[in-house]
């Protein structure tokens, strides 16, 4: 094990002296979550349309400090590593094997030493894979021939990826887009060296720019020269055989979506004036206009800056949007254009209009469908018939809408007006399949469509496969899962016609794994994958979905884990972890619905606390935290109580069947569940320590919203406070351990929330320790750091709930 000084970078009391700044080397946990938290895991599946070929993808669990400690620039919104030119966060794969369907694992032949695989990418008629590899001075392009099993390298490490995967494949299955570092790229610009030239301003004349706190921007001429160097990029045509032609000059390109043809290209391309408040994809953005051979036809939209976001996060921006390709046509535009002028508070009977617009693109844009909400989406199906989808934020409202895209004087039909977040009443998706141009569109057959759902109910979750008619909209249901002691999910649809589908079965103790099932038929599925569960040592934990109720009467649920040999009569009772996430509703029957599964396989990742029921430990897992605000009410209106109701009505409930002392509760979570966390041990007595992770405390540093809640700070300046731990630091009642990774860039989540939180407790006396995590961001990946905070949690929940004097 490696052990690395963490210098002034861990801020920490330690558990010997109670108000220290000391140094730690990194520690691993007890021998029983070291078994959980360090085995090599069953790889990653890519399964093709007819599931005839499966590539197994093969990775670490974690990467090491050395990797996620690499030299990383942070500009505009993106993380990058300039030597290599690809997301300094990228999660790489180290190997690809072909499954064969009789189930034998074959080598791919000539494949990368020491690789480190991302971007991976099927040629349309997926007879190839695309994939990128970064070595120690760039990004390299590969790609795999499935017929033949061989790797192939098609170019010099040269590969731009710094906006995102570099590779785009033609239509003629033989070459790929590529973008490529420009020829005499200058070098960046060593701010560490750079004498400044003047004063850093920023103006505001008036205009209203509310956004949320992002990070990473840009600070000054300097990063934006050098955001420049690393996002331009020459965009060059690639063949199988390597050879390279010129396709279109330098630019900053964000993405390039071809035609379902292949003749035409819409390329969007940043521009300046660049900002220092958003991130680049706020920049100003050309949509260009492209024939296949890289020549710029016309410009679709011109997009501006938009440094603001208004109250709601509903407003669009005038002009077009959500530009895109017809699915079912070989090269037809359409995008949607707001009909409220951008403004939630205006009155429309519809907020939007899609419109269409054909090759050549020489005429008039045809309008074809309008949204009573904000516009959403299109699952496209034929000349006649489509599915629109829109929503809108605040009500939680959406709607599916059946329409003739070639007759807009048709009326379309609603076809569900719904609650989004009701869960029980959702249809289910629309079933595609690729068409000639190897482009997803609605499956119609002799006049009826398919829908697959997830299946929630009140009786479980039992994931079905409906028909339904577009004549008289009447449904039949073709299968369901039956779900009594496994959990059945839909991964693929191979042929809904002849009823061939590809199913994950899982169980608390069987690793999920593939499975060939014809829902037509009686017979038991074919498996296709034969993963082994790597976490054998949790083979005997007993694990239910308990129900109980809030005191104001609403369900709520959770995963109730307690360790193996537990004795249920006995009844001893043991400590317990509650972790939750608060999540905000509009109504009370959505927000009483079950959403998990009792047949979910136990699985402990790094963010989880199930492996302290490998310590003696009860756990209760996704405890249900819902924030109802019905009518005129918000959600946040009465945050605190209803947090406070929420855990209450888990301990009593857990208490009551005698699992647990109610004397040695923990609470944790992460993000807005660290959020959680410290209200929790300020605003009640319920628990007798916490653990929080990579949380916000202070509300006012997000002024504009955060999560759901739409109103400024000016707005509802009594909220903002009374919902931040940082506020009522004086009433902090219990130890809490504040963990957070050292370059978090989540919006809100600074790592300074936890250090400015931190001294707060610290100065009123409270028990409390602070770690931060080098390199690491909201999420946690290297090894080290993992297994670290593990040894943290662990060591904190042993002194301060276990063994609780």
């Amino acid at each position: 094990m490696k052990h690395i000084t963490l210098l002034a970078t861990l801020l920490v009391a330690s558990f010997i002296t109670s108000t220290a700044q000391v140094d730690l080397t990194y520690q691993e946990p007890s021998e029983e979550i070291m078994k959980l938290a360090d085995v090599p895991m069953p790889p990653g599946t890519v399964i093709n349309d007819d599931g005839s070929i499966i590539l197994l993808l093969y990775r670490n669990q974690y990467k090491s400090i050395d990797e996620l400690s690499e030299k990383e620039i942070k500009l505009a919104g993106i993380r990058t590593n300039p030597i290599t030119n690809i997301s300094s966060r990228t999660r790489f794969y180290n190997n690809v094997k072909l499954l064969k369907a009789k189930g034998d694992i074959v080598e791919i032949k000539g494949m990368p030493q020491e690789a480190r695989l991302s971007n991976f990418s099927w040629s349309p008629d997926q007879s190839r894979m695309a994939f990128t590899n970064t070595v120690s001075k760039g990004t390299e392009l590969w790609f795999i021939d499935i017929e033949s099993g061989l790797a192939n390298k098609l170019s010099e490490p040269t590969l731009n990826g710094n906006l995102g995967s570099p590779i785009k494949w033609m239509k003629n299955n033989k070459e790929l887009l590529v973008k490529m570092i420009p020829k005499n790229r200058a070098a960046l610009v060593d701010k560490t060296d750079a004498i400044p030239s003047g004063p850093i301003v920023s103006v505001n004349e008036g205009q209203k720019a509310q956004n949320r706190t992002y990070q990473d921007l840009l600070k000054d001429k300097v990063d934006e020269e050098n955001f420049i160097k690393l996002a331009e990029s020459e965009l060059k045509i690639i063949s199988v055989d390597g050879t390279v032609n010129d396709w279109a000059p330098k630019a900053i390109y964000r993405n390039i979506n071809f035609s379902p043809d292949g003749n035409y290209a819409i390329v969007s391309i940043v521009s300046q004036p660049f900002s220092y408040l958003v991130p680049y994809r706020r920049f100003p953005t050309e949509y260009a206009l492209m024939d296949k051979s890289g020549k710029k036809l016309k410009t679709i939209e011109n997009v501006p800056l938009i440094e603001e976001l208004p109250k709601g996060f509903m407003s669009e921006r005038l002009g077009k949007r959500n530009i895109s390709w017809r699915s079912d046509k070989p090269s037809t535009l359409y995008w949607a254009e707001v009909l409220d002028k951008g403004d939630p508070e205006v009155k429309a009977d519809y907020r939007d209009e899609v419109f269409e617009w054909p090759a050549p693109f020489d005429g008039e844009a045809k309008s074809i469908f309008k949204s009573i909400n904000r516009f959403s989406g299109i699952t496209w199906g034929n000349d006649n018939t489509a599915m629109a989808y829109d929503y809108w934020w605040n009500t939680r409202n959406t709607k599916t809408y059946l329409f003739n895209p070639s007759d807009a004087s048709q009326e379309p039909e609603v076809l569900n007006d719904r609650n989004y977040q009701d869960r029980y009443s959702d249809p289910g998706d629309f079933i595609t399949e690729r068409n000639e141009y190897k482009r997803n569109v609605l499956v119609i057959d002799k006049g009826n469509v398919y829908l697959k759902g997830d299946g929630y109910s009140k009786e479980g979750q039992k994931p079905f496969i409906d028909k339904m008619n577009l004549s008289t909209k009447k449904t039949v249901r073709l299968y369901q899962a039956d779900n009594k002691n496994k959990l059945e999910t839909f991964s693929k649809i191979i042929d809904i016609r002849k009823g061939k589908v590809i199913t994950r079965i899982q169980s608390p103790t069987d690793y999920p794994n593939y499975y060939l099932r014809n829902i037509k038929s009686r017979k038991a599925p074919r498996p296709v994958t034969q993963f082994e569960n790597p976490f054998k040592s949790l083979s005997g934990v007993y694990k239910e979905l308990v129900k109980y109720t809030r005191e104001d009467g609403l369900p709520l649920s959770g995963s109730l884990y307690l360790p193996a040999g537990y004795d249920l009569n006995s009844k001893e009772r043991l400590p317990l972890i509650m972790w939750a996430y608060p999540t905000e509703y509009k109504d009370k029957q959505s927000a009483g619905q079950v959403t998990s599964s009792a047949n979910e396989f136990i699985y402990p990742w790094y963010g989880s606390p199930v492996y302290w029921v490998m310590k003696g430990y009860a756990v209760l897992d996704d405890a249900a935290f819902p924030i109802v605000g019905e009518g005129d009410e918000e959600p946040n209106d009465t945050f605190v109580p209803q947090l406070v109701a929420n855990a209450k009505a888990a301990i009593d409930f857990l208490d009551n069947k005698g699992y647990i002392d109610p004397a040695r509760v923990a609470v944790g979570g992460h993000s807005y569940g660290a959020f959680m966390t410290a209200n929790l041990l300020t605003h009640s007595d319920l628990f007798a320590a916490g653990i929080a992770r990579s949380g916000a405390y202070n509300r006012t540093l997000t002024p504009f919203g955060f999560q759901s809640e739409e109103r400024n700070y000016w707005e509802a300046p009594g909220i903002y406070n009374t919902m931040s731990p940082f506020m009522n630091s004086h009433k902090m009642k219990h130890p809490l351990l504040l963990i957070h990774g050292v370059e978090d860039n989540n919006s809100g989540t600074y790592t300074m929330q936890s250090e400015r939180y931190f001294n707060a407790l610290k100065g009123l006396g409270a028990t409390v320790r602070l770690v931060l995590l080098p390199s690491e961001s909201h999420g946690y990946r290297a090894r080290e750091s993992v297994l670290h905070m593990l040894w943290e949690q662990d060591q904190w929940l042993d002194k301060y709930v276990k063994n609780k004097k």
